[in-house]
């Protein structure tokens, strides 16, 4: 029996003993012939649908006191649920889900893949940085950045749809939407270009980039930073990645995220007919600034609570899952 023959059955076997069966084999080994980045794109794009939709209801009240939507905006986060639920039932829950899972698929495929790209390219051309923190916050920043450019219009249609709502009007009476409706998101995304050419299509984006940067990069740092702090007999934890995961995004939320309620805000305001004779903002700190004066400082803060209960299970749930599916598509770690 020639070498390379043993050195396949070695494999084979060994990989067998590891999975515990033939067939567990079989079934990565569909994936064995994609290329790195491939499965890395599979991986982050299979825990951003996962995660998007364990908290899509919070994310639907988030938007709505994000963006003082009539009916809402002086309830609390569960007056906000019990309304929706009156009025529009458990489908209104995941209004503007299937834009959200649609924007987040490519969206998490293109975060998590470039910021492995971009990781690798700085650790190799700027190996006086080493491999250390600092490469992840800056490849968590540019790979966030990459991913907003490459889908804000779908997260454009994504918070149109989710800011209409039904209102019972009277005693008994059928509800009633109290704004236009979009039909679906290649409706929001024809209209809204109709409206305004490829600008319109990226209204927001410049609070989003601002935000964004910082979010992402401090989001990898410091769950890669925590991580580093385990032992490594703890490494393949669940429960280690889930904590790592909720501890970074509520980090990494918390100072970001007036940015976020400017963004919404900006998404939004040509539909809020208390808003039609006001000056649209003009810049992002145009948009704090105006806040604060007109709306006060507590509204840059506005469903802060509601973010904080869907970025801690979001982020825990999009890492561990990212590391989970990396692992079932044999992705090799860093260092090979």
């Amino acid at each position: 029996m020639s070498s390379s023959t043993q050195g396949t059955t070695l494999s084979t076997n060994v990989v067998g003993l590891v999975d515990g069966s033939s067939a567990a084999h079989r079934e990565v080994s569909v994936f064995d012939g994609l290329p790195i980045y491939v499965k890395e794109l599979i991986a982050g794009g299979a825990a951003g649908a996962f995660a998007k939709t364990a908290v899509a209801p919070l994310e639907r009240v988030k938007i709505l006191l994000q963006t003082r939507t009539e009916g809402y905006h002086s309830l609390g986060v569960h007056q906000s649920l019990k309304k929706l639920l009156k009025n529009e039932g458990v489908i209104g829950f995941y209004k503007g889900n299937g834009a959200s899972v649609l924007r987040i698929v490519p969206y998490a495929a293109l975060h998590y893949m470039t910021y492995e790209r971009y990781r690798g390219w700085i650790s190799e051309n700027y190996s006086a940085l080493g491999t250390g923190p600092v490469v992840d916050l800056l490849a968590g920043s540019a790979s966030g950045g990459t991913a907003v450019l490459c889908t804000y219009p779908l997260d454009l249609a994504r918070t149109k749809l989710a800011y209409q709502v039904k209102e019972t009007r009277g005693n008994g009476s059928r509800p009633t939407h109290i704004r236009p409706q979009y039909s679906g998101t290649r409706n929001v995304l024809e209209a809204v270009y109709k409206e305004g050419g490829l600008r319109a299509l990226y209204r927001g984006v410049g609070p989003t980039l601002i935000g964004i940067l910082p979010y992402a990069g401090l989001k990898f740092y410091v769950y890669e930073e925590l991580k580093r702090h385990v032992p490594e007999e703890h490494q393949s934890s669940i429960m280690m990645r889930l904590s790592c995961g909720a501890i970074a995004g509520l980090l990494g939320q918390t100072f970001t995220y007036p940015l976020d309620v400017v963004r919404r805000q900006m998404q939004v305001e040509h539909l809020q007919p208390s808003l039609q004779d006001r000056p649209r903002y003009r810049s992002t700190f145009d948009g704090l600034s105006s806040i604060i004066r007109n709306q006060g400082w507590r509204q840059l803060f506005a469903g802060l609570s509601v973010n904080y209960m869907k970025i801690v299970p979001s982020v825990a749930i999009g890492f561990t899952a990212y590391d989970t599916m990396k692992s079932y598509l044999n992705v090799p770690p860093r260092q090979k």
